[in-house]
């Protein structure tokens, strides 16, 4: 999961109107008195066999045991006192750790957020495939947060009309509400990647669509394979992600394309709801679903589904078909 040197920063946000000035500095800013972006040893938080560890190069470290107690075993712990954790984190020798990562052992780095949003049609080229007008504000839905699986899990598969959306998640770290946009990455522990895995027929079964169901089904929300702190990445606002299913590229694009950047969407959040500690933002994701595609493409029983964001890693999940009824 190495990471990597980018140029570009902030968001293009655009609207059928017009890109305001204040939108613009939204985007384009450094948090005051946060980290210096790309300046950090790579490290990153995992769930490996529901125990906190830090992945530093190839190897794993148990958090409890190397910090003598002072972390608990418990994943979300770490990111309830993420900015102790990654003090404690940075002064790591990658020579310390002891065990072998095993991505198949990996379970969802934050598994029990209070909350999980997801926010729709955030990348201008998907709001394009699916013929609507951009959004003047976000669209927000919510994830079940058992649907949340990890980044080598199997999708089972609810229906034969089953899409991928590959999707920058946003793990949040220092709690608050209304949270001004130029202080709103100081608030995010870090990022992971996540598949906001989507039953279509279930979402369109009817008028107007519901969304938050057919996205929520047992496992149809991998996360992984680890919460990568802000200060790895040296523009957290312009990242490559891709999808390829069975071995064919689906989707390709930068988290920069966003219609409303990761500052935008925390600080449009926090208006509404306090977040806290461990929530979560699914940030939209980019063209190349299925459902849009002529013909229509969709899941299908034996097929990998593997995501990739730049800086943070690979998931790697196979389709499979339900179980049978007890």
């Amino acid at each position: 999961m190495p990471a990597a040197k980018l140029g570009r920063s902030g968001s293009k946000r655009q609207t059928t109107a017009r890109v305001g000035s204040a939108a613009k500095a939204a985007t384009n800013w450094t948090p005051r008195g946060g980290p210096q972006y790309g300046s950090a040893m790579r490290i990153g938080l995992v769930n490996l066999k529901g125990r906190a560890s830090v992945v530093l190069g190839e190897r794993v470290l148990d958090v409890e045991r190397a910090s003598a107690g002072r972390f608990s075993a418990d994943p979300m712990a770490a990111v309830e006192r993420w900015d102790a954790f990654v003090e404690w984190a940075h002064g790591l020798r990658t020579g310390e750790a002891d065990t072998a990562l095993d991505e198949s052992h990996l379970g969802p780095p934050v598994p029990r957020p209070a909350k999980v949003f997801a926010i729709g049609l955030n990348y201008r080229e998907h709001a394009k495939e699916a013929g609507l007008e951009l959004p003047a504000t976000p669209m927000v839905f919510t994830k079940f947060p058992t649907c949340l699986v990890g980044p080598r899990a199997a999708v089972v598969l609810s229906s034969a009309y089953v899409d991928w959306e590959v999707e920058l998640v946003v793990v949040i770290g220092r709690g608050g509400d209304r949270i001004a946009t130029d202080r709103a990455l100081g608030h995010v522990a870090g990022y992971t990647i996540g598949q906001d895995i989507s039953d279509r027929r279930l979402q369109f079964s009817d008028r107007p669509p519901q969304f938050s169901l057919g996205k929520s089904i047992n496992t149809f929300g991998p996360i992984g394979p680890a919460i990568v702190p802000l200060d790895a990445f040296t523009d957290p606002n312009d990242l490559a992600l891709t999808c390829d299913v069975a071995g064919e590229s689906m989707q390709a694009a930068r988290t920069s394309d966003m219609i409303f950047a990761v500052p935008e969407l925390v600080a449009y959040l926090s208006r509404f709801c306090t977040l806290e500690p461990g929530d979560l933002i699914f940030t939209g994701t980019p063209s190349g679903v299925g459902s849009t595609r002529d013909p229509r493409r969709y899941l299908q029983e034996g097929e990998e589904i593997v995501s990739r964001i730049e800086g943070i890693g690979t998931m790697v999940n196979r389709c499979v078909a339900p179980r049978a009824a007890d």
